[in-house]
């Protein structure tokens, strides 16, 4: 039996000190929510991202807690609830919050409320035609210039 010869090893890759050397001096936005303020952090944590994909399907209120919590600290959610945030409120500071994570000062309060107005009347225009006459007319387009053979299937 022949014997491996042993290879020499690569250097290690250290990325714990190339994303340290990578984060020092990076703007980071601040926002003032109920008469208090928060420093957005420098980049969009990995697990936000991943909390807000639970998020979407998901009805338990520790889901959005814990997602917030990345973003704006412990408490952030039920310190909003209790002051009477909307959940448009809500979707307003979160589509500021990470334009402006990911390029401070590139979103303004008033954008970030008509992106989240464009999107919610995207959502609803893409819901069932609202009366019958609408859905008909629906189907009567998709169907037209169609040849039909006769057959079911």
């Amino acid at each position: 039996m022949s014997e491996i010869p042993e290879q020499p090893l690569v250097e290690t890759a250290d990325f714990d000190a190339f994303f340290a050397e990578q984060t020092p001096g990076r703007p980071r936005a601040a926002l003032t929510l109920y008469e208090r303020e928060y420093v957005l952090p420098d980049s969009l944590p990995l697990l936000f991202t991943l909390q807000m994909e639970r998020v979407q399907g998901s009805s338990d209120p520790n889901d959005v807690r814990r997602m917030l919590a990345t973003l704006f600290g412990e408490g952030a959610l039920d310190t909003w609830a209790e002051r009477g945030m909307t959940d448009r409120q809500l979707a307003i500071v979160l589509i500021y919050s990470a334009a402006n994570i990911r390029t401070p000062g590139s979103l303004s309060m008033q954008r970030a409320a008509e992106l989240h107005d464009e999107q919610d009347a995207a959502k609803a225009g893409k819901a069932s035609p609202a009366n019958r006459a609408q859905r008909r007319a629906g189907t009567k387009k998709k169907g037209k210039g169609k040849a039909r053979s006769g057959a079911r299937s």
